[in-house]
C-alpha cells in the first residue's frame, strides 16, 4: 500500500518546506523507493497561471499542461521525476470542483459544507497520486499552521491517517529555532507554540525538523523532545546548508530518512540509502570555482524567484562546466542607462527569459541587439526568442518598425504574432500553447549538436509565435531557424551562424534541467560564456 508523508510548517513562512520535502524525496529515492510529490496551496486562485510573478514567483509548467507552484520545480529537480498537474491543488481548484459537483446534483440535495465535502475533495486529490507504482507520496501543505486558510487542509490530513491506517502516514512539522543575539541563545519557544497549535488541530507531529543557523545541541533537542512529545531521534536539526543540493546530506546525517523508514516500516536491508551519486554531485558543486558572470535581463527581477528555474538551470550548467555562475539581475527597463555605463559589456553571457505584457520589451530587444553586435553569448527563452527575432528583423533584415503584437499591434511588420486561427478566439487563455511539444532540429545546427538528437521535446507556455510570413526574409538575411514543429509550420529555435552563441528557443527548457543532468542548451550557453570569461572568444565578430 502507498505510504503518505505530510509536511507542514510553523512560526514563519519561507522556512524551506519545499526544499525539506524535496530533500527527503531524494533520500527515500536513494533507498530504492518509488516517490512522487504534491503541493497543496491555500490561495483561492484555481492555479498560479494568473498570479503576478513579483508576488508569487514563477509558474512551473508540467508536461501535461499544468500551470503549477514553483515548488514543483524543486520536487522535479531533487527526485528527478516528471510530475503532473495532479501534483498541485489549490483552494480555488478544490472549491471549484465541489461547487461543480453540487450544481450537477452529485450530492443529492445535501447541504454542502467544509466538512465533509471540501475535506473529502482534498483527500481525493491526495489519493489520486497513490498507485501500485508508487511507494511514497510526499505532500507539502502550503502556508503556516495558524493561518485560517489552511484549516481545511489540516483537517483533511488529520482524517487521512484514520482513513488509510496509522502505519501508512507520517507527519513532519518544520519550525524555526531562532538565535537571540543579546542573550546568545537559541530559543525553542516558537517551536513549542507552533507544535501546540498543530496539536490543537488534532495532529501530533511524528517528526520535528528545526531550521536554524547553527546545529542544535543535544540539550535543545532533548528539550524539544520532552515539551513537544516526540522521541529524541525525531528532532532533526536542519542547519543552513552551503547550497540547496547539500540539504539531503545534512538531513541524512541527522537520520531523517532512517527514522521515516522506521515509522513507515520501510526498514529492510533492501532500503539502505545509496547516496554515492548525490555525494559526487555535491563535491562537484564545491569544486566548481571558475567565475562566469551571467546577466538575466527581465522585468520581474525584483523577485528572483520569478526566474527560479532559469537560475537553477544556469547553476546546473555551471557545475558541469566547473564554473561558479554569478547572476547579475538586470531590469529590462533600465537597459538604456546600463548600456551607457558599460555594465552589459562586462557580462560573460546574457539570458533573456520569458514573460507577458508590453512593459520592458524594448529593453529586452536592446539587450539582444547588444549581445549580437558585441559577440556576447545570448540565450533567449520564449519571449526572449521573440524579442531576438524583433531585433534582428529591425536591424539586420531591414524591416523598419518590426515588432510583436504584444508590444505594438499596429506595427507594419508583425514578425511575432498570433497564428491566423487564434485571432478570433475570445478567451485568450484558449490560444496558449502549453505543455510538452516536439521540435525537429536542423542537422549540423548548434542546437542539434547540443541535444545530440534531431527530435526533441520541450515544455511551452506562450501565446505568440514567429510569424511564418516573415520566415523567408529573416532566413535570407542570415538568421537560421534551426528548429521547427514537425510539420515545419512553427519556429521553435533560432540561431545566428558565426556568433559564439546567439540562440533562442520558443520553449522553456529550464523546466527540464536537473542538477546532475544539466539541460544541453544551458550547458552549451554557459560553456560559451566561460570561453568569453577566459578570453577564448574574440571581442567582436562580423555577424
Amino acid at each position: 500500500m502507498t505510504k503518505h508523508i505530510f509536511v507542514t510548517g510553523g512560526v514563519t513562512s519561507s522556512l524551506g518546506k519545499g526544499l525539506t520535502a524535496s530533500a527527503l524525496g531524494r533520500l527515500l529515492k536513494s533507498r530504492g523507493l518509488r516517490v512522487t510529490m504534491q503541493k497543496l496551496d491555500p490561495y483561492l486562485n484555481v492555479d498560479p497561471g494568473t498570479l503576478n510573478p513579483i508576488e508569487h514567483g514563477e509558474v512551473f509548467v508540467t508536461d501535461d499542461t499544468g500551470e503549477t507552484d514553483l515548488d514543483l520545480g524543486h520536487y522535479e529537480r531533487f527526485i528527478d521525476e516528471n510530475l503532473t498537474r495532479d501534483s498541485n491543488a489549490t483552494t480555488g481548484s478544490i472549491y471549484s470542483s465541489v461547487i461543480a459537483k453540487e450544481r450537477r446534483g452529485d450530492f443529492l440535495g445535501k447541504t454542502v459544507q467544509v466538512i465533509p465535502h471540501i475535506t473529502n475533495e482534498i483527500k481525493d486529490r491526495i489519493l489520486r497520486l497513490a498507485s501500485e507504482d508508487i511507494d511514497v507520496v510526499i505532500t507539502e501543505v502550503g502556508g503556516t499552521v495558524g493561518d485560517i486558510e489552511i484549516l481545511p487542509f489540516l483537517e483533511a490530513i488529520r482524517q487521512f491517517r484514520n482513513d488509510v491506517g496509522r502505519d501508512n502516514v507520517c507527519y513532519i512539522h518544520l519550525t524555526l529555532v531562532p538565535y537571540i543575539g543579546p542573550s546568545g541563545e537559541q530559543k525553542t519557544k516558537p517551536t513549542q507554540h507552533s507544535v501546540t497549535d498543530l496539536r490543537s488541530r488534532g495532529i501530533q507531529p511524528d517528526i520535528i525538523v528545526c531550521r536554524s543557523a547553527a546545529p542544535l545541541t543535544e540539550g535543545l533537542k532533548r528539550k524539544i523532545s520532552n515539551l513537544c512529545d516526540v522521541p529524541l531521534e525525531a528532532v532533526v536539526s536542519a542547519v543552513d546548508a552551503r547550497n540547496i543540493y547539500a540539504i539531503p546530506l545534512v538531513l541524512h546525517d541527522e537520520g531523517l530518512d532512517s527514522y521515516v523508514c522506521q515509522l513507515l516500516r520501510f526498514d529492510g536491508a533492501e532500503h539502505e540509502a545509496d547516496l554515492t551519486d548525490w555525494q559526487r554531485l555535491v563535491a562537484r558543486i564545491d569544486a566548481a570555482t571558475k567565475p562566469v558572470k551571467i546577466g538575466v535581463v527581465g522585468k520581474y527581477v525584483d523577485l528572483p524567484d520569478a526566474y527560479l528555474s532559469v537560475a537553477e538551470a544556469l547553476r546546473h550548467a555551471g557545475f558541469h562546466n566547473d564554473a561558479r555562475v554569478e547572476i547579475d539581475w538586470i531590469h529590462a527597463e533600465e537597459i538604456g542607462g546600463l548600456l551607457a555605463e558599460g555594465r552589459l559589456r562586462d557580462l560573460d553571457g546574457i539570458v533573456i527569459p520569458g514573460g507577458f505584457g508590453e512593459r520592458a520589451l524594448e529593453g529586452k530587444i536592446a539587450a539582444a541587439g547588444f549581445a549580437r553586435e558585441q559577440a556576447i553569448p545570448c540565450l533567449g527563452l520564449c519571449l526572449g526568442l521573440q524579442m531576438m527575432v524583433v531585433e534582428y528583423a529591425r536591424n539586420v533584415a531591414g524591416l523598419d518598425g518590426a515588432s510583436s503584437r504584444e508590444l505594438n499591434p499596429n506595427s507594419p511588420h508583425l514578425v511575432v504574432d498570433l497564428m491566423d486561427e487564434q485571432r478570433d478566439v475570445v478567451d485568450m487563455g484558449g490560444t496558449m500553447r502549453l505543455g510538452l511539444y516536439p521540435a525537429r532540429l536542423l542537422p549540423g545546427s548548434i542546437v542539434e549538436k547540443a541535444y545530440g538528437d534531431e527530435l526533441v521535446y520541450e515544455r511551452h507556455r506562450h501565446r505568440l509565435e514567429v510569424n511564418p510570413k516573415y520566415r523567408h526574409r529573416l532566413e535570407e538575411t542570415g538568421l537560421l531557424c534551426s528548429g521547427t514543429s514537425p510539420d515545419d509550420r512553427l519556429v521553435e529555435f533560432i540561431e545566428l551562424p558565426g556568433h559564439p552563441f546567439w540562440v533562442g528557443t520558443q520553449a522553456h527548457p529550464e523546466f527540464r534541467s536537473r542538477p546532475d543532468r544539466p539541460h544541453p542548451l544551458f550547458y552549451e550557453f554557459v560553456g560559451a560564456a566561460l570561453d568569453r570569461a577566459e578570453g577564448r572568444n574574440p571581442p567582436l565578430l562580423d555577424v
